[in-house]
Order: C-alpha cells, then structure tokens, then sequence
C-alpha cells in the first residue's frame, strides 16, 4: 500500500495525521467529517508552495495545477488550500488526489474577459455524432471550473466553498470561446467522495457526474443558477445531508442521457436525507438570510426539486429517495421519455410544502430523443408512500398525475399513507376538460393545462393500489377527487376525501377491474368493466 494511501485511509477514518491534526467541521457536518490533513505531512500539498496567492485577484490557475500535478506524480495525496480566495480557471483533478478546502477557502470561479479567448476556461470537446440526443451541456465537461476524466481514488472535501462568479448559467457557452458554464464536472470517474464543501452559483450544473461509479456525495450546500447535481449514467450513488436552492432549475437530478455514445443506466442510487427548494433569492440559504421571492418578481414557478429525467436513453434502476424536504419547488418526478427503463423505484418518508405544481409526477412518453429504431421506455414497479404534502398549487392538477401511453402504459404502483392537502379552485368545466395525449411532448405538468380531477388523475396504468390516502384543499374544488381513464386493475382501500365535497369521489371512463372499500363518501364497489361511470 502506497504512503498516500495509508495516510488518506487514517485521515478518513481514524483522525489525525501526525500529533496536530484537530477535527474541522463544517456548520452541521457530521461527527465522521475528514479531520484537517497536517501542515508539512508527506502526502499534503499545499497549493501556496506552488505559487497560489489566495489573494482573490491574481489567477492562481498554474498553482493550483502544478500543486495536483505533484501529488498525483507522488503516487497520491491531498492538495490543501488555506484560508483565502483562488481565484481560477479549469483545475484539472487527477487520481488518487484529494483537494481540501480549509474553513475560510474559496475557488473562485474567475471572469471571462469581454469577448472571450483561448487561454481562459478549456474549451469544450469536439461535436460528436450523438450530440443532438441530449442538452449541450451533457455533451461537455473540459468547460468547466474543476473537472477530471477517467479517473479513480478523487475527493473534494473540506467546510469551504466553491464560488462559480465568473461561470456563465447559458445552455451554450461555446459561443463565447473561454467560457466556462459547470463547476464540477466529472467523465467515466469511479470511488469518488464530494463531502461538507458548500457551491454558490454552479453555472448550468454545480455538479454534473456522467459515468461515474461509486459516488457519494454527503453534507454539500449548493445555492445556485440552474441544476444543483446531475447524475447521469452513475452507478452506486449514495447522496447524503444535502440542502440545494435552485430556483431555475432542477435540485437533485438523476439522468441517464446518450451523452457517453451509448445507453447506460443510472442504478443503485439512494438520496437521503435532503433539502430541496427553489423558494429563495440566490445566495441567501448559504449566507444564512433566507430571502424569499417577492410577490411581484418573475419567480411564479420555482423548481428546486428530485426528477429522474428528462434525459432517458439508458433507463433508472434500483433507487430509493427517502427521508427528504420539499419546499416552495416543483414536485417528484419520475420521466421515461426516451425509451429508458424505469422501473423498482421508492419514494418514501417526504414532506413536501407550497409545491409550485403536481407534488407527484409519473410520465411514461415517446419523445424518442436518441438513436432511431429504439422501443418506448417502461415506468413500473413504484412504490410512493409516507409522503405529506401541504398547500401545492393545485392549477396544474391536485395530488398526483399519473399518465402513461395508451399501448405503454405505466405499471404496479403503490401509493400508501400520504395526506395531500392543495389550495383547490378546481372548476366545473375543468372537471370535463379533455386533453390530447400528447407523447411527444416534453414532460412538464404545466404544459397539459388543468387537469380533470382534483385528487390524482390516472391514466393509461395497469395495477395500481391507493391504501391510506386522505385528500384535503383549502378552497372548494369542482372536479372529481380522483380520475381514471384507460386503467386496468385499480384497488383503492380506506380514501379520505372532505365531507362536503360537491363533486363525485371517482369518476372512471374505460376502467377495468375496479375495487374500492372503507373509503369515506363512497360506498363499497367492485366493478369489472366501467365505460364510463361516477361514484
């Protein structure tokens, strides 16, 4: 076993190298937080005896690069960046290096100059074949602030900050040459550890990780411009002790995209314990002011949320989303639009308030945005349970959307004590609306308009079972508490609905083998075939 890895190994587990090495944690990390790493140790590099000045002006770029150059050349080490601002552009990790960030350290993202040039970020990888299969940025990773590929044995850690001020939010940036647009951005990475560091501004991603395997991420702050983290095309992923504010877009994002050429899917992935929200101003979750948006600003619909998708070529296996806080964002969304597979997923123990839409989204689609000649996607095997949600917009919808292909449906779905509770308005001619399919569509609740029922809407699904289910609003609601259309085998045990509700409990059109029992405003039925029908 090299020297590097010894002293890594007793540093991440055991505390201090050498006699001085006293625990630094971040505000709210965890007892098991990486102990700071000894000044002078044979495996710490620090990046001022490579010339960084930490000054905040000068661009400490070669520094920085030169410190990981050398620990990587030594067989492995930490690169250690003292308290001070380094300003930068593209960092180049390499593997079996670990960058610290010490309490008081900051990578500063540095500008671009007005009109660009060449010497500044990396410039993006050439244009491939399957460019167009998914979002620019997928397709890039050089651009970006600190990025590696095909690497092994990498970590960032430490309670300080990366500061993406000089990173652009823009889909493409090659428009300006030199731009930078990601803050981390990892390629075809295995055994990498993102710990107790806090990202403002990101860029379009403070985190994109394709191909990457044995991830975990644990206790980061990320208050950003657009996507929080992507994990596209990553395989064993554990995500940890996260807050994200990303009001523009996505929080915490699993994506399985063509970006690497081919479809690989994004498995074994848990994300727990998490904070999502879109619901205040930039910057002010990380520096502790909490501002929330103005009822006269623009901010109508924050984001902020879990999604898997919208990228879907390679499918989403084998993930459990549990113990989590939604607030003021959008809500789940599961999205299989591209011919993915997903399919065994578990979404459980939530809380969810001021939902800017559907807290619960499931579509099964046909954008087919890939490689010609592949089959329509699956969404099946979901299990949503211990979920409350309280005062979501219900504009959009009520509780849940659920809606598969009328020759793909959606499949087994269990939905088990949740309590929703949306602000309700729903009209009457709202509860008659009939809106159009629309496969190709990209998958946004918002795009369909107001749906036909007040509760959840259910289409286009074979087996589904709602047992413990209590639906609330806070104004009257005209449409039907749940609709189902096109659905085969559906089972719903002991629904709550409000007393004095005016519209129908269910209304069903071409449903088969429907049961419901113990609900509350609806007496016990069992119906094999249903053309159309009110209860």
């Amino acid at each position: 076993m090299s020297l590097f890895r010894r002293d890594f190994l007793k540093w991440m587990t055991h505390g201090a190298v050498g006699t001085a090495a006293a625990t630094v944690l971040s505000p709210g990390a965890h007892a098991h937080a990486a102990p700071l790493p000894e000044e002078g140790a044979s495996s710490v590099f620090d990046v001022k005896r490579y010339g960084a000045t930490g000054d905040g002006k000068t661009i400490d770029t070669n520094a920085i690069n030169r410190a990981i150059l050398a620990a990587a050349s030594s067989g492995g080490g930490t690169v250690r960046f003292p308290a001070g601002t380094y300003a930068s552009y593209s960092i180049h990790l390499k593997s079996h290096v670990a960058l610290y960030l010490e309490t008081g350290a900051t990578i500063l993202a540095a500008d671009t100059p007005e009109g660009g040039g060449t010497s500044y970020y990396d410039l993006p990888e050439p244009k491939t074949a399957w460019d167009a299969y998914q979002d620019y940025g997928h397709n890039h990773w050089h651009n970006s602030l600190l990025w590696g590929e095909d690497l092994e044995d990498i970590a960032i850690l430490g309670p300080g900050l990366i500061w993406g001020k000089g990173l652009t939010r823009s889909e493409k940036p090659s428009q300006i040459p030199g731009m930078g647009n990601k803050a981390i951005a990892l390629k075809n990475c295995r055994n990498v550890l993102l710990r107790d560091f806090s990202i403002l501004k990101g860029g379009w991603f403070g985190i994109l990780a394709t191909g990457v395997d044995n991830l975990t991420i644990d206790n980061l702050k990320i208050d950003t411009d657009r996507d929080g983290m992507d994990l596209d095309c990553c395989r064993n992923v554990r995500v940890s002790n996260c807050s994200v504010n990303s009001p523009w877009d996505d929080g915490i994002c699993p994506k399985s995209s063509f970006a690497l050429g081919y479809a690989r899917a994004t498995e074994n992935v848990t994300i727990t314990n998490c904070y999502v929200t879109g619901a205040y101003q930039l910057g002010t979750m990380l520096d502790g002011t909490w501002k929330r948006w103005p009822a006269d600003s623009k901010m109508t619909s924050p984001t902020g949320r879990i999604k898997c998708g919208t990228e879907s070529n390679g499918g989403f296996k084998n993930i459990t989303i549990s113990n989590c806080v939604f607030d003021g964002c959008r809500g789940f969304a599961l999205e299989s639009v591209d011919g993915a597979l997903l399919e065994d997923i578990t979404f459980t123990g939530v809380t969810m308030r001021d939902c800017a839409n559907v807290p619960l989204y499931l579509r099964l689609g046909r954008r087919m945005r890939g490689p010609a000649g592949v089959p329509v996607g699956t969404l099946r095997r979901i299990i949503i349970s211990n979920v409350v949600s309280y005062n979501s917009l219900a504009t959009f919808g009520g509780a849940g959307l659920i809606w598969g292909l009328t020759d793909h449906p959606i499949e087994d779905v269990k939905i088990h004590d949740i309590y929703m509770e949306h602000r309700g308005g729903g009209t009457a001619e709202a509860a008659t609306r009939v809106f159009e399919e629309k496969d190709t569509d990209y998958p946004e609740p918002y795009r369909v308009g107001s749906v036909p029922a007040s509760g959840f809407y259910v289409r286009n699904v074979n087996n589904i079972e709602f047992t413990n289910v209590e639906l609330a609003w806070t104004q009257p609601d005209a449409r039907p508490a749940i609709g189902l259309h096109n659905v085969h085998g559906a089972d719903f045990f002991r629904i709550k609905t409000p007393k004095l509700a005016s519209a129908p409990v269910f209304s069903l059109q071409d449903v088969e083998d429907f049961a419901v029992a113990s609900s509350r405003n609806v007496v016990d039925t069992r119906l094999a075939s249903v053309p159309s029908k009110t209860l």
